[in-house]
């Protein structure tokens, strides 16, 4: 299943958005052009739908409050909107199509209530909120229906894709200090802080196979790089990653995950991601820390694990690296440019002369990025 068509009214930095979604997608644009808070919207979707820990109330209370969500641009309409339409591949018509609209209620109890929710399947529309039940008693309105089990039974495909997506922004001192910061996970562990015990979970035949592979992929990323293994602490019981290294000692010893650089952190999450599952993946600059030659094999190495894998899978990636984006690979109908305006961010396509120019040889990253370079750039060494 793929996100196909996504449709925003007042969501953080977007007044209006209307985008088509591709099998691979590059959300590109300056700093502060609403990159993290376009990939947020899957997220929240993801929140919305868990039946358990999650549902609307507790997804808008997560980031804020919907005062953190509105647009700052837009007066009218109060409501944030979100349209998103499913199909079975990238150009095919979409299959389901659901619509969630909410806003604070005005009253004094200041609660966030649904303004509209519909399911369409085939063009055939199966509900519509507000309904007569809401009206009778509106607290209903403080929950989706994609969230309650013993409702979405007829379009339970919709709820189930939303709350698989994946997203995991690998910060790598948050796993090699994890035993001096302490403290509680976030829900979803979207730091990696918990990594080690994601990997602890799977199954050890999957584990094995999965470290293998990327294993193989880190000899050919990292200097020296041998072998990968997973242990547990045999006082604590806690999971570690362990990694050996070419020496001139023969039986020189393992080292744990807080010896590992910041950049073979960063490889691990992200092939480890690419691998879990064929869910919806989310990738938020993962150029960090990593050496522009593999930066720029990145769209390569994706390529490769999808055609490897039985079911295909979409993945959205935020990105300004010039490496990464002057890979000859990428498809110019995944490109999405994100445009600051006066009124918040305006989101686009590529135009026919930029499709022409890419046609023609030229790499996403010498035809797109320096339409979206800040102005006065150059003049920010003479700033302070």
């Amino acid at each position: 299943m793929y996100i196909t068509h996504l449709k925003l009214q007042n969501w953080r930095n977007f007044r209006d958005l209307d985008i088509s979604l591709r099998e691979r997608n590059y959300l590109l644009g300056p700093n502060a052009s609403g990159k993290s808070n376009l990939l947020d919207v899957f997220r929240f979707l993801r929140d919305v739908s868990k039946s358990q820990g999650g549902g609307l109330q507790k997804a808008i209370a997560d980031r804020g409050g919907i005062q953190k969500l509105r647009c700052l641009h837009a007066r009218r309409p109060p409501e944030v909107r979100i349209e998103v339409s499913l199909a079975e591949s990238p150009d095919a018509p979409p299959k389901w199509r659901y619509i969630l609209a909410f806003k604070p209620e005005g009253k004094g109890a200041q609660r966030t209530l649904i303004t509209d929710e519909q399911v369409w399947e085939d063009g055939k529309q199966l509900f519509k909120r507000p309904n007569k039940q809401d009206s009778a008693d509106p607290i209903q309105l403080t929950q989706t229906q994609i969230e309650q089990i013993q409702l979405n039974a007829k379009f339970r495909e919709i709820p189930n894709h939303f709350s698989e997506t994946n997203y995991l922004h690998l910060v790598p001192q948050l796993l090699k200090y994890n035993d001096r910061i302490g403290g509680n996970l976030i829900d979803d562990d979207p730091f990696g802080q918990g990594f080690l015990e994601r990997v602890a979970k799977c199954s050890p035949k999957t584990r094995e196979s999965r470290l293998r592979k990327i294993e193989s992929a880190l000899t050919l990323a990292v200097p020296k790089f041998k072998h990968l293994r997973f242990v547990k602490d045999e006082i604590t019981g806690r999971p570690h990653l362990e990694a050996q290294y070419a020496h001139h000692r023969p039986n020189a010893g393992w080292q744990r995950e807080e010896q590992f650089s910041d950049g073979t952190l960063r490889l691990l999450g992200l092939f480890w991601s690419l691998l879990e599952n064929d869910s919806l993946l989310l990738l938020e600059e993962p150029e960090l820390s990593l050496n522009g030659s593999i930066v720029k094999e990145i769209p390569l190495v994706i390529q490769k694990v999808l055609r490897d894998k039985k079911k295909k899978r979409q993945i959205i990636i935020s990105t300004h690296s010039h490496a990464l984006l002057s890979n000859p690979g990428i498809d110019g109908r995944g490109i999405i440019i994100l445009e600051p305006v006066m009124e918040g961010t305006h989101a686009r396509s590529i135009t026919a002369e930029e499709e022409t120019a890419l046609k023609c040889g030229f790499s996403v990253a010498e035809v797109i990025l320096p339409k979206i370079r800040p102005d006065g750039a150059e003049q920010l060494g003479f700033s302070l």
